[in-house]
């Protein structure tokens, strides 16, 4: 993960524990093919725990929204190829995106079924837990399905509480208080602090 060439703000290498590197980097108009074809590689049910969507195809309209966060209440990061925005596969997506007259921000984070369970849901959400203290919100909180046990287990690792929430049917409402203090962020070598 060393690297000679500084990287610029919120973009880093990032090691799977298989070996294979990612950039992670923020999202681009230019990621919006990419994100769609890689879209149609997940099956449903994992569009639907991990993305809350059910349909199988991304619109192009919809991805262009996806890729175009606005800069002043919205955050999106991608982990993709190490390639120039555009012609890197896009193997996940985290996106924060602050609530209208409030001081919090909501998130989702989709993995790639290929990249699961191999360190980067939690190294993304440690990213947008980062934007969001940055932004000195008081919240970030989240939507998992109630059957989503690896989500909400690494969530909860992560200082996430279970919030009741009447109208999220079949539905789980995360929250992490931002005001606490803050765990401790692992350190990495070409992000800068």
């Amino acid at each position: 993960m060393n690297s000679s060439k500084r990287l610029p703000p919120w973009h880093e290498h990032f090691r799977l524990s298989n070996g294979h590197e990612l950039l992670i980097r923020p999202i681009r108009p230019e990621d919006a093919e990419p994100l769609r074809a890689g879209f149609s590689l997940l099956g449903p049910d994992e569009i639907r725990q991990r993305f809350l969507y059910a349909g199988n195809e991304l619109s192009a309209e919809m991805a262009a929204r996806l890729c175009a966060p606005s800069p002043q209440k919205e955050f999106a990061l991608v982990a993709a190829e190490s390639l120039p925005p555009g012609e890197a596969l896009v193997g996940a997506v985290a996106r924060a995106a602050m609530e209208p007259g409030s001081n919090r921000a909501e998130f989702t984070v989709l993995i790639s079924r290929f990249l699961a369970g191999q360190g980067l849901g939690r190294h993304l959400i440690g990213r947008l837990v980062k934007w969001a203290r940055r932004r000195e919100l008081d919240q970030l909180y989240g939507d998992l399905l109630e059957t989503n046990h690896p989500a909400l287990q690494l969530t909860q690792s992560m200082g996430f509480r279970i919030v009741p929430e009447d109208s999220l049917d079949g539905l789980v409402r995360i929250v992490l208080d931002l005001s606490k203090a803050a765990p401790e962020e692992p350190a990495t070598v070409d992000q800068p602090v």
